[in-house]
């Protein structure tokens, strides 16, 4: 059968409308509910800095009622989660998208933060992975009923961000920055072996232009549903005119059979045609811009220099350069003035076989361990070498959860070096969000969005609760897996499945701390 993509009008978040929209579509699809049913939103960030950027909850509040409504046999959970990003707790995302009160109100709903519970490891078969296993929270794993609900978004490093790209999320931030590089649509494509959803259901309702985090809102008026992503996301970059081709990730997952692009094949419903859909998306941006160009009349003067060689690629469009476009868009949220502090200095990625020619007193960041650079400051000989490890020399299990407040400390260790020198390398890939925020925040007196007072409470709140719980799980956890695990028994990811001839894949559970 075709897979089917449902598109309804919805002018705005009405939560009873919004839930008859959702019943119709699970109607449609013949789909109920069953066993573990776990619902991902998007909620990367939430608040009022960032209110165009999650599944707004009024959606998720009518999508958790509707999948009630459809359901025949008691549920064993009804449960929403997520990892949000930027080092923050899920918690602070949480209780910034009002989710909690929400989750009162829909009544029997399970909160999972991915980046407290256990995590798992899938392992993957096909030919072209980057690894031989994932880790996952274990409620994605063991979720029986899987439901994925993206927002509208473009994405400053793939594209867009629709329902593939949400599976960013089904890791915590350990892993999540594994390969979250030159190579990101790769994961993203092999992130789809772990489970498929059952059901797909888009906030279109206001979408977000782009960028992921601070999108410009777009009114789309639009709720989207289906049952395959590849197909899903094919028709959403129909709807805003991109080659669902041109998209890496989606490209793959269809080369690897996850599904079809080619609307013929596509089942496209609803009160809605696509196009009138498209109508309605007319001009909208993705946002895919290169860091020279973006930073092009600015303080900073950015360096796009080559990633490493394996894959093929001239830019890490998925990794550092990204990273601080995002970083000073959240860091212009909080401080109006953020431009005019800054002061004047260069920021180099990749290789970079070009001059770089500071000013007087000007300063010379190198972000990534990939950086590479030969050349003259003044008088100076700069002789900066890679000391980039190839991904399949890292272990995932060497992976750490950094706290914020010493990224903090050591962000501001780092950069006492440009008191004696002209020059630093920041090391890490990628050097994350958070981290070239904090370098913005230092080299320009800038206000720090973690130290916020207006969200300092329930920030302390929602650190302290995180830090408490996975101290607790960390325990019992390094317990239990000396135990011996039940979790062998688990329902199964869905596709996650060995060639003719090979064992059945075997999860294993990862104690917090590994």
């Amino acid at each position: 059968m075709k897979p089917t993509v449902i598109i309804e009008p919805c002018a705005d978040y009405d939560a009873e409308r919004i839930r008859r929209i959702v019943r119709g579509g699970l109607e449609t699809l013949n789909l109920r509910p069953h066993g573990r049913t776990l619902v991902k939103p998007n909620c990367v960030a939430s608040g009022r800095h960032f209110p165009h950027a999650y599944t707004r909850p009024e959606f998720l509040e009518g999508v958790l009622n509707a999948l009630k409504d459809r359901t025949e046999a008691p549920l064993t959970e009804l449960a929403v989660g997520e990892r949000c990003g930027i080092t923050v707790p899920t918690r602070f995302a949480f209780k910034g998208a009002d989710y909690y009160r929400m989750g009162r109100r829909v009544g029997d709903v399970r909160f999972h933060h991915f980046d407290e519970t256990s995590q798992l490891e899938v392992p993957l078969y096909h030919d072209s992975r980057l690894r031989d296993s994932f880790y996952t929270p274990s409620p994605v794993a063991q979720a029986d009923f899987f439901v994925n609900c993206p927002k509208f978004k473009a994405h400053p490093w793939t594209t867009v961000t629709f329902s593939m790209k949400n599976y960013i999320g089904i890791q915590d931030d350990r892993h999540r920055l594994v390969d979250h590089d030159h190579r990101l649509n790769e994961k993203v494509a092999d992130l789809q072996y772990i489970v498929q959803p059952q059901f797909i259901a888009m906030d279109a309702i206001i979408g977000g232009e782009g960028r992921m985090l601070t999108p410009v809102p777009y009114d789309l008026g639009l709720v989207l549903m289906g049952d395959n992503q590849v197909a899903f996301d094919a028709v959403c970059c129909h709807i805003i005119g991109v080659d669902p081709l041109s998209v890496d990730h989606i490209r793959m997952a269809y080369e690897r059979g996850f599904g079809p692009v080619d609307l013929s094949e596509i089942n496209i419903v609803g009160s809605t045609s696509l196009d009138e859909a498209k109508e309605r998306a007319m001009g909208f941006e993705v946002g895919l811009i290169r860091v020279e160009e973006y930073f092009k009349g600015s303080n900073i003067q950015a360096y796009g220099g080559k990633p490493p060689s394996d894959g093929g690629h001239d830019y890490c469009w998925g990794g550092c350069p990204g990273a601080l476009q995002e970083a000073i868009e959240i860091l212009r949220l909080y401080d109006s003035h953020t431009d005019q502090k800054l002061p004047t200095m260069h920021v180099v990625f990749g290789e970079h076989d070009g001059p770089i020619q500071p000013g007087p007193g000007e300063k010379v960041i190198f972000i990534g361990d990939c950086t590479k650079f030969e050349g003259r400051f003044g008088d100076e000989l700069v002789q900066l070498e890679s000391i980039y490890v190839d991904r399949s020399d890292k272990n995932p299990l060497d992976a750490k959860d950094q706290d914020i407040f010493l990224k903090m400390l050591e962000v501001k260790r780092k950069l006492r070096v440009l008191k004696k020198q002209d020059y630093v390398r920041i090391a890490g890939c990628p050097v994350s969000v958070a981290e070239q925020a904090l370098i913005l925040i230092s080299m320009g007196g800038l206000k720090n969005p973690y130290l916020d007072p207006t969200d300092a409470i329930p920030f302390m709140s929602s650190y302290l609760s995180k830090k408490t719980r996975t101290a607790i799980r960390r325990i019992l956890g390094l317990k239990y897996n000396q135990s011996g695990p039940a979790l062998r028994g688990a329902a199964r990811p869905t596709l996650n499945l060995p060639p003719p001839g090979h064992p059945a894949p075997l999860e294993r559970p990862l104690g917090l701390e590994s």
